[in-house]
């Protein structure tokens, strides 16, 4: 039987909103990435170039430390990656987790929030953070996503 996790961040609580149907859907457990510095309002002002979240994502090295992990993550089969669209891709806090754990054996599917971005090269760039790992391309949600319609996507993962 395959076990799976739903892993996500999320900077305003719509992609929390998406992760927890989710999870309630297939069954499986809920983590959530936990920044060890809080995002404010004023990190997450994408206009402003100085912003916390502009210059993370300026700077493809930029790993922002998670506060909390995952206890076994050897028991999972199956990683669900969820997260907000930040400048067509994953948020840097992302690259952090995936770089914390080896994904080794593992599906990796990452799955976002966004108001019409796609998820652009996230794809490959988690098969790069995850060697070892299938990692397949993903998709885009509203955050209002039905339990059916992310039921009917993740099950032909699983």
């Amino acid at each position: 039987m395959t076990k799976s996790l739903v892993a996500y961040f999320s900077a305003s609580g719509q992609t929390a909103k998406l992760s927890q149907t989710l999870a309630t859907a297939i069954s499986a457990d809920l983590f959530e990435i936990v920044p060890a510095e809080p995002y404010t309002k004023d990190d997450l002002n994408w206009m402003n170039k100085k912003s916390r979240s502009s210059v993370e994502m300026s700077d493809r090295s930029s790993r922002p430390e998670i506060a909390t992990r995952v206890q076994d993550m050897g028991q999972y089969d199956v990683v669900l990656v969820g997260f907000p669209v930040w400048w067509y891709r994953e948020p840097s806090i992302i690259d952090t987790f995936m770089e914390a754990y080896d994904f080794t054996g593992k599906k990796v599917i990452p799955f976002c929030t966004s108001g019409g971005s796609g998820l652009g090269d996230t794809a490959k760039n988690l098969k790069e953070l995850a060697p070892g790992a299938t990692v397949v391309d993903g998709k885009r949600f509203s955050p209002r996503a039905s339990e059916k319609e992310l039921k009917a996507w993740a099950e032909q993962f699983l």
